[in-house]
């Protein structure tokens, strides 16, 4: 009979298989205490679990771990829940958890989930209902016990981040029986008699019993009524109370919603310079344009002012005087000339130029003009006109013996 020699990673997967097909190992309870607890920056939880004859190593993966409503530390007495399997690198077994609570709260965290689901079928945790609340809150209400070291994270983390918001504590217990109706109350307060911008509901770490007063369904269910917005800051990271899922945001610590809901003064301070300069640029640009405008309009006055107009006009009435002192003269000039033309035209006309060329004037004794040999009559006596002087003359015809009129 031949031998049958398996690799370590053959083996080390025939021993995970049995792990895995077994039924009991894959939902499975244990309890023990606590040591070696390491949180990964990653998310992931790294502990042992222990008891007086044995030991387990346990990861709980970051999305379990992110649920988990207990924060344990080395030396808590817990209950773990998850599947065991094998480590195949380190041929280990050990536990992948995904719930954790302390030993003896199985009955509390079975009422948390018991009420979760109910208040979730209600339509309290719905993302639609939840408020926004002011970017830079001018008044913030507190509900926390005045003793606690949670509301003073909170005042440091507002004289640090955003002194100017004013806060107004409305005190209560955080802890035990009597915390809800005081926690309600304190609520209440806020509501009925302040302004506030928006209120934080603080508390300090602690065990699942520690914290139970904010798992109350009185204290939810007056969370979800107020027509403030309601900000959770509930023990640690890790630690997730019904309020938490109720309330209009949740921050892991009380620090963290004291941050959360203010601005940061060098943020502001920042935003201030920018936003000055911006204003000191604008208001540049805004004199220079009308500045400019300015002096459009005052060019413009210039030039429709009385005094321009007037200017204007009388140069206006310069010029028409010299064009028309420069028609007057044409026009004299012009008539000079037609006067001179008609003068030549006259003195061509003259008689007496006429005269002075050789010719002569006949009138009869009537002052008739003898243009013609029909016009001189016979025996009558004419006036000749010379350029000179004038003479007389006789017309003498047939019976002076002449067959023609003749002067004499």
């Amino acid at each position: 009979m031949s031998e049958i020699v398996k690799t370590v990673a053959e083996l080390t997967t025939y021993i995970s298989d049995l792990f895995d097909y077994d039924s009991t190992l894959q939902d499975v309870w244990i309890t023990g205490e606590v040591s070696n607890m390491t949180r990964a920056s990653s998310g992931h939880w790294y502990f042992t679990l222990k008891d007086a004859d044995a030991s387990i190593k346990c990861v709980m993966w970051r999305s379990a771990a992110a649920r988990q409503t207990t924060n344990p530390k080395d030396g808590d007495a817990l209950e773990v829940h998850g599947k065991v399997s094998v480590y195949a690198p380190r041929g280990e077994y050990q536990m992948y958890a995904d719930l954790a609570r302390p030993v003896g709260a199985g009955d509390l965290y079975a009422q948390f989930e018991r009420l979760k689901v109910k208040l979730e079928m209600e339509g309290l945790f719905d993302s639609e209902r939840k408020r926004e609340f002011p970017a830079v809150p001018v008044k913030i209400g507190v509900v926390t016990s005045a003793t606690a070291a949670a509301f003073q994270d909170v005042l440091n983390v507002l004289r640090r981040r955003y002194p100017l918001a004013q806060v107004i504590l409305s005190p209560t217990m955080v802890q035990g029986a009597e915390a809800p109706p005081q926690i309600i109350s304190a609520l209440d307060r806020l509501n009925m008699f302040t302004d506030v911008d928006v209120i934080i509901m603080v508390r300090g770490g602690g065990s699942i019993e520690d914290l139970w007063a904010f798992n109350d369904e009185r204290v939810a269910r007056a969370v979800a009524a107020s027509h403030i917005p309601v900000v959770t800051g509930v023990g640690h990271e890790t630690d997730f109370t019904i309020v938490d899922f109720v309330s209009d945001q949740r921050a892991p610590t009380p620090s963290a919603a004291a941050e959360l809901i203010t601005p940061d003064k060098r943020d502001i301070l920042e935003r201030l310079g920018r936003t000055t300069e911006m204003l000191d640029g604008l208001t540049y640009d805004a004199i220079l344009s009308r500045r400019t405008k300015l002096e459009r309009v005052q060019g413009k006055m210039t030039y429709i002012s009385p005094g321009n107009t007037i200017r204007i006009s009388r140069q206006r009435v310069d010029d028409y005087n010299a064009r028309l002192l420069r028609q007057q003269k044409n026009q004299v000039t012009l008539l000079q000339e037609r006067l001179s033309a008609k003068i030549a035209a006259l003195e061509a006309a003259n008689p007496r130029a006429i005269l002075a060329r050789g010719y002569a004037l006949i009138t009869d004794e009537d002052g008739n003009r003898v243009t013609s040999e029909r016009d001189a009559k016979r025996g009558s006596n004419v006036d000749i006109q010379f350029k000179d002087g004038k003479v007389k003359a006789w017309i003498r015809g047939e019976d002076d013996g002449y067959d023609q009129p003749t002067l004499f």
